[in-house]
């Protein structure tokens, strides 16, 4: 195998054939550019799943209150449904082995002031347990408590792009902020990985929102949490429940789609897995026709070069060489060649893959950090090696079978 002379050989036999031997190693080449390439694209988006779901919890349910579109229970379609605080207790208690926490939501666009400068924030009101939800960090301070829930106190945990524009450097614990007419006191700077639109949210206890919109227990969502050692069917059995629980309770139709919307979010997040596995599979299966036919064309092209050197190869087996020493030189010349080409179309998709990441590719085509795995890479290289083996089976053999006697009486 690692004798020079076959090595000498191999390389001249490819240079006779410049032409020929380029135009099918190019077809392995984009055959193994495009599973790189594409494969990178499908880690991009399987990246972009991880990250919108890495923020928030996976094991919740968001409950939506919409417009009933079915007349029932003596009320007609077009009803709008509202959610209050009876509908967190009614759903704690119905439901309590199964869920670990729940939290209202109420969400405002308000105006916020702070030494006479006003700025427009996003705000929501929530419980305690809402930082289970969306993982963000406190970085000064704390998060509302239980304690903040039951006494309605009028405090708010702001995010760092509200704390830097109202406060520049200095410390916001302590100081007190307008949130419309009332005064606000800062208990806490929390920081997200989701960016400057989660960090410009202002969280307040959900009582105290209610207190100042005169509003006694509206809430605009719920979200529950599930216990995380639900298998997936038991905790879509839970959403099924949760939802004609509340359909009975706010007399909606049982077949009224739109009255009341339960998202589970596991669901979510099992559909977006197994379609970037689906996803990664056809790019498997298209890139690897490609890199087969690639594989055929080097067949050829050993094939008409055994054909070539039939005189050469005669003469040698009746100097001695064995048919497994010349089965092993055009193997060889196989491996180089699908090896050289395939790795060729690996790199350049690397570099390729280097050029298009940045923040334009996540923003406009939802692909963050496209790049192609270790594992992949290897994979890719084991099996050139194997399709290189099998582009020369059919000239190796051929060869291998030539007959010094014949060989020698062609011209």
């Amino acid at each position: 195998m690692f004798n020079n002379d076959v090595w000498i050989e191999i390389l001249k036999s490819i240079s006779k054939n410049k032409l020929r031997t380029f135009l099918s190693g190019f077809s392995v080449t984009v055959g193994v550019m495009i599973f790189a390439t594409l494969n990178g694209f499908g880690n991009g988006l399987e990246n972009t799943f991880k990250k919108l779901f890495a923020d928030d919890a996976t094991n919740i349910m968001k409950v939506i209150p919409r417009e009933t579109s079915l007349p029932y229970g003596g009320f007609k379609s077009r009803r709008i449904i509202q959610l209050n605080n009876e509908d967190l207790i009614g759903i704690k208690s119905n439901f309590k082995f199964s869920i670990d926490y729940i939290t209202p939501i109420i969400e405002r666009t308000t105006l916020v002031i702070y030494k006479g400068n006003s700025y427009s924030y996003n705000l929501r009101g929530v419980a305690s347990s809402y930082q289970f939800v969306k993982k963000s960090v406190i970085t000064e301070g704390r998060f509302i408590n239980l304690l903040d829930i039951k006494n309605k106190n009028k405090y708010a945990v702001i995010g760092k792009v509200v704390a830097e524009d109202l406060f520049k450097n200095s410390n916001p614990i302590g100081k007190f902020i307008k949130i419309e007419s009332k005064v606000h006191k800062v208990i806490g700077v929390f920081m997200d990985e989701e960016g400057e639109y989660e960090e410009s949210f202002i969280y307040v206890p959900y009582t105290t929102r209610q207190l100042v919109e005169n509003d006694k227990d509206k809430v605009d969502q719920i979200i529950v949490g599930f216990n995380k050692k639900l298998e997936y069917e038991s905790a879509e059995l839970l959403q099924q429940n949760v939802e004609v629980y509340l359909k009975n309770k706010k007399k909606v139709s049982p077949n009224d789609k739109n009255g009341i919307y339960v998202q589970n979010i596991s669901n979510d997040y099992k559909r977006n897995t197994e379609f970037t596995i689906l996803l990664n599979l056809i790019i498997s299966a298209i890139s690897l026709t490609v890199v087969i036919s690639g594989m055929i064309g080097i067949s050829n092209v050993i094939f008409f070069t055994v054909r070539e050197k039939t005189k050469e190869i005669g003469i040698k087996k009746a100097l001695g060489a064995t048919p497994l020493q010349i089965l092993n030189a055009i193997v060889l010349e196989a491996i180089l060649l699908t090896t050289f080409f395939g790795l060729s179309g690996l790199i350049m998709a690397i570099g390729f893959l280097k050029i298009l990441k940045g923040k334009s590719l996540e923003e406009n085509y939802f692909i963050t950090n496209p790049e192609i795995e270790i594992k992949t890479g290897f994979f890719v290289t084991i099996l050139l090696i194997i399709c290189g083996v099998f582009a020369a089976i059919l000239p190796a053999r051929y060869a291998s079978k030539i007959k010094p006697i014949v060989a020698l009486r062609k011209k």
